[in-house]
Parts: C-alpha cells; sequence; structure tokens
C-alpha cells in the first residue's frame, strides 16, 4: 500500500493525509488521451494521423496542409512560385525534416553536414537598451548572429557555423545498487561564418518535439492552466509552477505562452510563423523580412519570394494539420504491470507537474477539439528544473532554470516514430530513465523517490510511461 500526500483532484481522486489510494484499475475512458480526436495507430505514422472526429472534408484540408508541411521549400526566384524563397539563411527546407514523420528530433550524429533536427537559441544579456526587442522577442539576439543559428545556406552565402555535442559522463546510484549512466552535453560550435560572437553569448541546444495534439493544448482554457500554478508555493509542496508571459504579434498582447521548450510562444499560428521564419528563412504576414541581421550584409541582398513568402493561405492550411494532428491511443491500460507504475508515477509526485487531464474549452479554434476530455500529463508551465538542466538562457519571463513542462503522451511510441528515444529539450536522455534522473530543482524530491525504487518498481514505472 502506498500513502500519498498530493492531491489528484485532476484525475478525479483525492489522497491526503493518511488516506490510501489505488490504481488497481483503469479509469473508463483513460486509454482514449485526446477523447473523440484519439488515432488508432501505433507504427511509424502513428504521430501522423488526422484527429480521429474530423470529417472526411476536412480530412481533406488536413491533407493540403500536409503537403505544405512536407515538402521541401526552394530557393527564389523559382517556377514554383507558391514555395519559393527558402533562407538565404536556414536550417532546414521542409518543416518535416526537423519534427520527423511529425516526432521528435535529436542531437546530429557523427560527421553529420548539418544538425537537422537540433538548434540552437542564441542570445545575450539583456540590458536596457534591449528594452523594445526584448518586450517583442523575449531575448536580446546576439548582434552578429541574431536569436538562432542557421548552419545552412543557399549558395553564395555563408552559412552561420557548424553545431556539434560532445558529451562527459557521470553515473548515479539508486538504493539497491543498480547504477545509470548520465551523459552531460558540451556545445561546440565551429566554422563561424561571419566573425567571432559576442563574448557572453548565451546557448540553449534544442530538439524538434513532437507535433501530436497541439491544437487540444491551445484548447485548454487558460482558467485551467492558471488554477495549477502556484508561483509562491503557497501550499508548500515545492512545486511553484507559473505561466510564461510573451508577446502575441497578432494582439500586440502581453499573454500566457503554451508553445515552446520555455513556453516562449502564445498561439499555435505564431509557433508556426516563427518556424518558418527562423528554421527556414520564409517571412509570413506576422514576421515579415528576412531572419539576416544588419551585420549579415550580403545576406539581406539576396532575392526573397515575394512578401510574404508563405502566403496566409498557406500559413492557414498549416495550421489547420498541425492543430488536427491527432494523439495515440494508450496502449495496456489494464496491465497489472502498467497500474503499478501508475500508483508509482503519483506516489513519487510526478502528476504535480506532469498534470494528467484537462478538458477543452467548449469555444476551441476548431469544433473537433471542443470539449474533449485530454490527457497530455503536462500543466504547460515553467519549472525551475534545477542546475542540471539549466541552459543559463532567459526567454520572456522564463529564467535559465526553467523549462515547461513537456506533454508525455504518445511518449511510449518515440522508437516506433522517431527511430530512437532521445528525450530532454538537448537529447541528452537516450532513454526515460536517464531523463527522470536528470530532474532536479523543483523535481528533486520526485527523483529522490524514484532513487529509492527497486528493479521491480522501476520496470513498472517504465511501463506506465511507455503506455502513455
Amino acid at each position: 500500500m502506498f500513502r500519498l500526500c498530493v492531491p489528484l483532484l485532476a484525475i478525479g481522486l483525492t489522497a491526503c493525509g493518511d488516506e490510501a489510494v489505488h490504481f488497481d484499475r483503469a479509469e473508463p475512458g483513460e486509454a482514449l488521451s485526446a477523447g473523440a480526436a484519439t488515432v488508432m495507430k501505433f507504427d511509424q505514422n502513428a504521430f501522423s494521423m488526422p484527429s480521429a472526429n474530423l470529417s472526411p472534408l476536412r480530412r481533406l484540408d488536413f491533407s493540403v496542409g500536409n503537403s505544405f508541411f512536407r515538402n521541401p521549400w526552394v530557393i527564389a526566384p523559382a517556377s514554383t512560385t507558391a514555395r519559393d524563397g527558402l533562407g538565404p539563411l536556414f536550417n532546414t527546407n521542409a518543416c518535416q525534416s526537423c519534427h520527423i514523420k511529425d516526432g521528435r528530433g535529436h542531437p546530429p550524429e557523427g560527421d553529420a553536414s548539418n544538425s537537422v533536427s537540433m538548434l540552437v537559441r542564441l542570445s545575450i544579456p539583456a540590458t536596457e537598451a534591449h528594452a523594445d526587442v526584448v518586450h517583442q522577442r523575449g531575448i536580446a539576439p546576439e548582434p552578429t548572429y541574431g536569436g538562432q543559428l542557421q548552419d545552412m545556406a543557399i549558395p553564395g552565402i555563408a552559412p552561420e557555423g557548424k553545431v556539434r555535442l560532445s558529451f562527459t559522463t557521470h553515473r548515479v546510484k539508486f538504493a539497491d545498487g543498480h547504477e545509470v549512466e548520465l551523459r552531460r552535453p558540451q556545445l561546440d560550435i565551429t566554422e563561424l561564418g561571419y566573425g567571432p560572437m559576442h563574448p557572453q553569448t548565451l546557448f540553449s541546444p534544442r530538439v524538434a518535439p513532437p507535433m501530436i495534439g497541439l491544437g487540444l493544448l491551445e484548447a485548454i482554457p487558460e482558467a485551467a492552466l492558471l488554477a495549477n500554478a502556484d508561483p509562491d508555493d503557497l501550499n508548500g509542496d515545492g512545486i511553484s509552477g507559473r505561466p510564461n508571459r510573451v508577446y502575441d504579434q497578432v494582439t500586440g498582447e502581453t499573454v500566457i505562452g503554451r508553445f515552446g521548450w520555455k513556453a516562449g510562444q502564445p498561439t499555435l499560428n505564431q509557433q508556426n510563423a516563427d518556424a518558418f521564419f527562423n528554421d527556414m528563412g520564409l517571412s509570413t504576414s506576422l514576421l515579415t523580412g528576412n531572419s539576416c541581421t544588419e551585420r549579415q550584409v550580403e545576406c539581406r541582398a539576396m532575392p526573397h519570394g515575394g512578401e510574404p513568402e508563405v502566403s496566409d493561405k498557406i500559413l492557414s492550411q498549416v495550421l489547420f494539420y498541425t492543430r488536427n494532428l491527432g494523439v495515440p491511443a494508450r496502449r495496456n491500460v489494464d496491465a497489472p504491470q502498467v497500474l503499478a507504475g501508475k500508483t508509482l508515477f503519483h506516489r513519487a509526485g510526478c502528476q504535480s507537474c506532469h498534470t494528467p487531464q484537462f478538458t477543452t474549452d467548449a469555444d476551441a479554434a476548431e469544433p473537433e477539439l471542443a470539449n474533449q476530455l485530454i490527457r497530455p500529463y503536462t500543466d504547460l508551465l515553467l519549472h525551475d528544473m534545477g542546475e542540471g538542466l539549466a541552459d543559463g538562457r532567459p526567454e520572456f519571463e522564463a529564467s535559465g532554470r526553467e523549462w515547461r513542462t513537456p506533454p508525455l503522451w504518445g511518449i511510449g511510441l518515440t522508437q516506433a516514430v522517431s527511430g530512437h528515444t532521445r528525450f530532454l529539450h538537448d537529447g541528452r536522455a537516450r532513454n526515460l530513465m536517464e531523463a527522470i534522473l536528470w530532474h532536479g530543482g523543483e523535481a528533486e524530491q520526485a527523483r529522490r523517490h524514484v532513487l529509492k525504487f527497486d528493479s521491480e518498481e522501476r520496470a513498472a514505472l517504465l511501463a506506465f510511461l511507455e503506455s502513455l
């Protein structure tokens, strides 16, 4: 029997004091992570399916958006005017190149020519002179290279640099003597194309996250997110999640962030526009011009594909696609080992940040996303994850130690979809247990609980996570 002293209101249970809580059976509908939008696909294409409740006509709209997400953009001028304007500096020529099969990215391997599904964010410590740009972008960009290193370029333009990660290792021991090796990444940027960087440049390598369920996350009512925030830890549980407050390019207002590793984007449309602009060098009506800095004179002089290069119609079609990528159903929810792992997950307090469930807003952007009971296992809030995971780079109100809680739905299908099990913001963890053991800061107490688990309990916890 496990004794829990944490609230479990988010999953319809309560537990505090000496009251015992058991997860000896699955909850009704628990396998349907995305409610009626849940898809029944578990192979390499598990993350690429439309929401199950889309009509046949709406699935055609999904397919159109999919084509613009998957197919490469080309250099301007070109006969393919709907897809030209790539670069001059970029990280990839198609969204699908980073989010392979709509899944999770990974650090560059071996002698790869570029980092593909991992990028490096850049900034410098902000001063009063940066107030306006920080208000809109959340950071003070590096003067020569901007807010993101772009390691590819069109002919005649030098890429900004080459990115590699190397690793040092250390070992962590469980109470029963079992040891796990953890890798700490070391970022190495070489072949800088435009001279040295600012001596105080801050770096943050980040792999591409999975694309599933984003429209549902956008549809969670703001009040539901704020209900989980406890920035001053008034309840004394050691968890002090808080929302990031970011700039909305459409309204010009400061609003809650939901997307990105530090919740630096308020809407999915703005997240998409930012990816077009910084990852592929393509302008939209939200982000005009190009990503070349004022010091990259030759870059700024290159031909472009019109203004905007990504039309509002195409941007809208990509938005519909990214809003409606379905979440696969859970597997083995009734299995005894999975249920035991679920109990251990709550015993350790993991649900304090990885909130199991929400109900989406009745006024969601798409009718298929409305009024859905979803189980994303995230609160979309910022949490201090400790010095071990810190990148030291603030973004809007997020500190250099804070990260948005990533959703766990679909995490058990990472190998099937992406062909690897690289986790955390920079892909340092090679499996789920390594990812757990990197948790610190507000998650330190949960980590210590896990370190007390024996081999049977560890296997159960992993079985639960792999069922998500």
